[in-house]
């Protein structure tokens, strides 16, 4: 199985705000004072179209397709939630915590990438546990060591360990499950995405173990990627504040690895740990500053990986 992936999805906003249904948990969003919600559209279409621009200018396959006006889909921007997709065919429809991100699933999304000569043999649809307040959102809360056939899950309000170990006994993924935590007005909250605090590479991984509280459960989780003998590059929880961890292994032209992050990422590493990541691959870094800042989520978030074979 392939770690990486050379073609994504992203979906171009329309009515990009701050979602306040997803406000509640993700502590990383941000009112932007003083500015008009179509200004704060602007400049997320902006800071889109140009990280778009650079994926492609290095050869990256991205599929762009715009969302749609008459659904109230604040945080469209992040499909990599509701969707992901598989190397037998597969693909997989996930239980979304807000309302009115349920909404973004759109089958249409799937015609595209058909009509594109990807092919879709089943669909794995999960979302009615949405009935029942379950929800596990997508490649936000899962992190897939396809390669290692491993999923690593920080369980949270958006990741309930039923539907996780259920998604792994579908999938064949050996779970790795533990709690991730930041600190939020001097208390301890339960980070909502475990794609915020951690990062997996094909040959390394990125995580803020300082996030595991558990030491159990962190010594767990480093060893599982040690034995699949990846550089483990560790981050501070204030460069989690900068979506460092929010980073994604894709592939361009001839095959060239690149490991994708924000500008706001990019800078808050440290000389050393860029060194150590050049080591794996090239950095492509984007500014996603408004992005970031009221949507709570960054580059990894933006790209769904399309692993559907091809005809």
């Amino acid at each position: 199985m392939q770690q990486t992936t050379n073609a994504i999805v992203m979906i171009r906003p329309v009515a990009f705000r701050m979602n306040e249904q997803t406000a509640v948990n993700n502590y990383y969003q941000k009112v932007l004072d003083g500015l008009l919600p179509s200004t704060v559209n602007a400049k997320a279409q902006q800071e889109f179209d140009t990280f778009v621009e650079k994926l492609r200018a290095v050869g990256v396959d991205v599929t762009v397709i715009d969302d749609n006006l008459e659904t109230d889909t604040p945080d469209s921007i992040f499909p990599n939630n509701w969707v992901s997709f598989h190397e037998n065919g597969d693909v997989a429809l996930y239980p979304m915590f807000a309302e009115n991100r349920r909404q973004e699933r759109r089958e249409d999304i799937l015609d595209t990438l058909e009509e594109k000569g990807f092919e879709i043999s089943n669909i794995m649809d999960y979302t009615s546990a949405e009935e029942d307040g379950f929800f596990l959102e997508g490649t936000g809360s899962l992190l897939l060591d396809r390669a290692n056939a491993k999923a690593y899950c920080a369980l949270s309000p958006r990741a309930d360990e039923e539907l996780f170990i259920e998604f792994c006994e579908d999938f064949d993924y050996a779970p790795v499950i533990f709690e991730a935590f930041q600190t939020v007005d001097g208390e301890r909250k339960l980070i909502y995405h475990t794609n915020v605090m951690m990062c997996l590479g094909e040959t390394f991984a990125v995580i803020c173990a300082d996030c595991i509280d558990d030491k159990k459960e962190r010594k767990m989780v480093l060893e599982n990627l040690k034995a699949d003998k990846k550089e483990i590059i560790l981050i501070t929880e204030a460069q989690v504040n900068n979506f460092a961890g929010n980073m994604l292994e894709v592939r361009g032209a001839n095959d060239k690895k690149y490991i994708v992050m924000s500008a706001s990422a990019h800078q808050s590493l440290t000389p050393k740990q860029i060194a150590q990541l050049e080591n794996h691959a090239e950095i492509l870094s984007s500014s996603l500053d408004t992005i970031e800042a009221c949507g709570g989520g960054s580059a990894r978030c933006m790209m769904a990986e399309v692993f559907l074979p091809r005809n």
